[in-house]
């Protein structure tokens, strides 16, 4: 389990449940008040280089903002829910934007309020929809430090309607095996090649415990997807991909390969991500290259046009030959 070096608390989580038993269980660990966890002034002032250090903070908070974005790829609409950051550094986070709120783990104590609205948002539905709990955090992380992941599946489970999903980079999923979740949870592992896992996402799983992650919640009964994200395109990316493809067809059990989804990201950079790993990882791989990279706008970058479409091809082809029964939902 995470053991922070401080915790940034609001007083008002007091008020609850988990905020109470959060309280207790680092009684031991040192305390500061803040007004809001969105805005704490002494995460703002700290160099790039503290980057990985502001990571051992744990910062605990009420979610205010509760606004459902409409999604069209495995969910219907993504749900800001009961946290948002990760203890991990992968180089390119895409929440990695600013240090007042981005760079380390924020655990909201209202979950209640949120599952609360999911249900009804559910049930007032015509159709069936399903909702992206994982779009701001890691939940299976989140899971070793407050159960939530557990509490949820437990308390939704005898919802009328809807399912949830989340997609994850770690394998501690032991606890979720024995629920009876009635099929309505969506678990999707993101797989990267050894490589890259070992170069780039820092403080993450290994690729097999995320293969045997995956088969073990197919065995209880968990729908599965796989995420191949981000691809990064670096010199060899052709040899490792394929590797993973190869290893993913030989180890992944009968059961997942017979109805397992994939989806396939490209990576997105930008020049806050530049600049904060040249400072955090200054021995480590440059993931920005001019050469294949493109401006996206507000300092963002992705890959060349011709670079993503020589992906596309690759992935497509080598998909259909080793998975030729498994559906790409997209690639982007």
């Amino acid at each position: 389990m995470f053991k922070p070096k401080a915790i940034y608390y609001e007083k008002e989580i007091e008020n609850y449940e988990l905020g109470k038993k959060l309280m207790e269980q680092y009684k031991d660990v040192p305390k500061v008040v803040i007004e809001s966890h969105n805005a704490i002034e002494e995460m703002r002032k700290q160099d790039n280089k503290e980057f990985v250090n502001m990571k051992r903070n744990l910062i605990i908070g009420v979610r205010k903002t509760h606004k459902f974005v409409e999604n069209h790829k495995v969910s219907d609409y993504l749900v800001p829910y009961t946290s948002s950051g990760c203890t991990a550094s992968c180089m390119y986070c895409y929440l990695v934007c600013n240090y007042n709120k981005c760079a380390y783990l924020r655990l909201f104590v209202n979950r209640e309020q949120m599952l609360d609205k999911i249900i009804k948002t559910a049930e007032k539905s015509d159709k069936e929809l399903t909702f992206e709990i994982g779009s701001n955090s890691d939940l299976i992380l989140e899971n070793t430090i407050t159960n939530n992941l557990v509490w949820t599946i437990e308390n939704f489970k005898n919802s009328n309607k809807g399912k949830l999903t989340f997609p994850t980079k770690f394998d501690m999923v032991d606890d979720l095996l024995p629920l009876d979740h009635k099929g309505k949870i969506i678990a999707r592992m993101s797989m990267n090649p050894e490589e890259i896992i070992n170069r780039v996402e820092f403080g993450t799983s290994r690729l097999q415990g995320r293969i045997e992650a995956i088969n073990k919640l197919k065995e209880a009964g968990y729908e599965v997807g796989i995420l191949i994200a981000p691809v990064i395109f670096v010199d060899n990316w052709k040899e490792l991909y394929l590797g993973l493809i190869n290893e993913l067809e030989s180890k992944l059990s009968p059961k997942v390969k017979k109805d397992v989804f994939f989806e396939i990201i490209f990576m997105t950079y930008s020049y806050v991500h530049t600049k904060i790993n040249e400072a955090a990882f200054p021995n480590a791989i440059q993931l920005y290259n001019k050469d294949i990279m493109t401006g996206r706008g507000k300092g963002k970058y992705w890959y060349k046009e011709n670079i993503r479409k020589e992906g596309e091809e690759f992935f497509r082809e080598n998909m259909k030959k080793y998975f030729p029964n498994n559906e790409i939902l997209y690639i982007v």
